[in-house]
């Protein structure tokens, strides 16, 4: 059974360097019966040009490949065009940000694809090798440090000279999950001192395991999923009294919060900007989402005060070719999920890692949060029918002699 895959190439509009497909992900997944086709030049700006990839063929164009295709795999969500181009039936596994994009969501539902949206993948154990937001953020938060290092005008480790030495600079990360985490880590194998804050208590352990004091404020604000809650106006209060004097202290600070579909949280006011050191440096990797930070501006780099704010977008994309590497495997472990040699293309919907990161399918909404936002009149799907049980067959009656030698055992 030959399931065809099409790879779309990212347009440049938003800067997205990654792809979709690396070679040696396509070469493991073609013992599933799998053949593979990609638009021109989809993985060149990777680090992947096409002649890197084997049994893949190449086309420009971009509807006849996807009008041809059992699965359509992309980064980013793609135009509206290409949806309407796909066959129903079809599935798209990309990000899609359902809530940012309520259109592309009604062209899924409206034109029967099936859509598995990466950003959906549930944060539980079984997952982890399928969730693309974590392969990603892991990326973000070590470059985080290394564009904060650019930055600065001073060093990170302590440095012993002739003429003195130099003091190790202060590094603060504020939102301890994946790029958080990651951006410790990187900051103290550079040399820097750390100091890791979290709204989530349980972070304590994980940070003071990479080598940094927790900054603890004495709030709670464990969500679900695996996310933050958003703060209370009070726990706001109590939390920026207590965080004011390490912001002032530091040399670097690199903020990571989020909260799902929300306005990214904002950790840092004007008043703390103005009283930090004079050329200290923010990098706000929440700016895609409005900024932790009051002054950020996405996509630039700007100063406010005595402070260098840095806006950064998509910074996976900056690592492109092993953000590609990362994102391609979550891929691989989700179809290997989804198609098996024996039974081809065979999604089990009562499977919860399928389930959960399903957007759309079969002309319905899946997602419960997102066709609420999205269209809260439109009809919530049946539910999955589960697997068939079938029964072992029935060992017949034995006959015969044997039927003698079995009444025998029994009367013993």
């Amino acid at each position: 059974m030959t399931v065809k895959i099409s790879v779309l190439k990212e347009r440049d509009e938003g800067g997205e360097r990654r792809v979709a497909l690396i070679p040696q992900v396509a070469e493991k997944l073609a013992p599933l019966g799998i053949t593979f086709a990609m638009e021109t030049g989809a993985g060149v700006a990777s680090s992947y040009p096409d002649g890197t990839y084997k049994d893949v063929t190449f086309s420009p164009d971009r509807n006849a490949l996807v009008a041809d295709a059992d699965i359509v795999l992309a980064v980013q969500p793609p135009t509206l065009e290409t949806v309407r181009a796909m066959k129903p039936g079809a599935i798209l596994i990309a990000f899609i940000y359902g809530r940012n994009n309520p259109d592309l969501v009604k062209a899924l539902r409206d034109g029967k694809i099936t859509c598995f949206a990466m950003e959906l993948v549930p944060r539980i154990s079984r997952a982890q090798a399928m969730d693309a937001l974590s392969s990603q953020a892991t990326l973000a938060g070590y470059y985080a440090v290394l564009m904060g290092a650019v930055h600065m005008p001073k060093i990170l480790p302590m440095m012993t000279t002739a003429v003195g030495s130099l003091r190790a600079a202060q590094v603060l990360v504020m939102g301890l999950g994946v790029a958080g985490l990651q951006s410790l880590a990187t900051a103290k194998r550079l040399g820097a001192i750390t100091e890791g804050y979290d709204v989530r208590p349980e972070s304590k352990e994980e940070a003071q395991s990479l080598g940094a004091k927790f900054v603890d404020t004495g709030v709670d604000a464990t969500g679900q999923g695996g996310y933050a809650r958003e703060l209370t106006d009070d726990e706001k209060q109590k939390v920026r009294k207590a965080l004011s004097d390490h912001i002032a202290r530091s040399d670097l600070i690199v903020t990571t919060a989020a909260v799902p579909g929300k306005r990214a949280p904002r950790l840092i006011d004007a008043e703390q900007i103005k009283a930090m050191k004079p050329g200290a440096v923010i990098i706000d990797l929440g700016a895609e989402g409005g900024g932790n930070c009051e002054g950020t501006q996405a996509g630039q780099t700007v100063q406010v005060g005595p402070t260098t704010i840095v806006g950064p977008v998509n910074v996976p994309s900056m690592l492109a070719e092993q953000a590609s590497e990362l994102y391609s495997k979550n891929i691989m472990h989700l179809l290997q999920q989804i198609i098996t040699k024996d039974k081809g293309l065979a999604p089990d919907f009562t499977d919860e890692v399928i389930s959960g990161t399903a957007l759309t399918h079969g002309g319905t909404i899946t997602n419960d949060g997102i066709r609420t936002a999205v269209d809260p009149n439109s009809p919530a799907p049946p539910a999955p029918a589960p697997p068939p049980v079938i029964a072992p067959a029935a060992t017949p009656a034995p006959t015969g002699p044997a039927a003698n030698d079995a009444g025998k055992e029994t009367a013993k």
